[in-house]
């Protein structure tokens, strides 16, 4: 029970490595909102662990603030923050991909990172104590061709996962990354443009370990990174890969 008494916001926790990250919390005894632009799967993953439903769209920022605001209110403090939400755009060349898409995906991936800090960090400032986790991915330390404006995406969330690391030490709240490699959830498949056992063997040639990431994987690392055995640990962005960035 190394999250007894903690209260969490998952977001995207309606499937994928977010329902890992929920199911995990709440069974190491956190209290756990689940987030998620999917409404029926958030409240799916938070009628089986029993926790809270929450409709969010986290490139908006008065649907952050309800979710923020829903959190506090009903937990009374909100101690751990994470941002799982993301989206990707199909693999294509760099010049081809849609102002729709590339827009998309800083939106899912970046904006709402700024927008969860706007309406999250002050609470956990006034409280001095508070951890963030953002979910990053190999792609941003060593990227794939044809995936650029996503592997930016994440690039750019290690970075700010290591700023706001420095910046809100002194306000006694970690902010931390995790790295997976591409994992058994709805993105596989946008990731390697169609899914056969030919495309699926090359990609995990390319892993070590020889398998994917699993939504469990995430919810062993997150809970690690989250909990008082990681209290000196901060800025770090942790790859969760089978060796793939060795």
């Amino acid at each position: 029970m190394r999250l007894a008494g903690k209260t969490a916001i998952v977001t995207g926790g309606g499937s994928g490595f977010g329902a890992g990250i929920a199911r995990k919390f709440a069974a190491e005894g956190a209290r756990v909102m689940v987030a998620d632009i999917n409404h029926d799967a958030a409240n799916a993953i938070a009628d089986e662990i029993g926790g809270l439903a929450q409709y969010v769209d986290v490139s908006d920022d008065a649907s952050v603030a309800d979710m923020a605001s829903a959190a506090i209110s009903t937990f009374g403090a909100l101690d751990i923050l994470i941002n799982n939400a993301g989206i990707t755009h199909l693999p294509a060349a760099l010049e081809d991909v849609s102002i729709a898409d590339f827009d998309r995906v800083m939106n899912v991936n970046m904006r709402s990172v700024f927008l969860t800090a706007r309406h999250i960090v002050p609470h956990m400032k006034k409280n001095r104590a508070g951890v963030i986790l953002n979910m990053a991915s190999t792609a941003g330390v060593s990227p794939r061709p044809r995936l650029n404006w996503y592997n930016a995406s994440k690039g750019w969330m290690i970075t700010a996962t290591k700023t706001m690391a420095v910046e809100l030490a002194p306000d006694g709240v970690r902010v931390n990354a995790i790295n997976p490699v591409a994992g058994e959830t709805p993105l596989l498949k946008s990731f390697m443009g169609e899914d056969t056992p030919e495309i699926r063997a090359k990609f995990l040639s390319t892993i070590p370990l020889g398998r994917f990431s699993t939504p469990q994987d995430m919810g062993n690392a997150a809970c690690f990174l989250c909990s008082e055995e990681a209290s000196m640990i901060t800025g770090v962005a942790l790859e969760v890969d089978g060796g793939r960035c060795i």
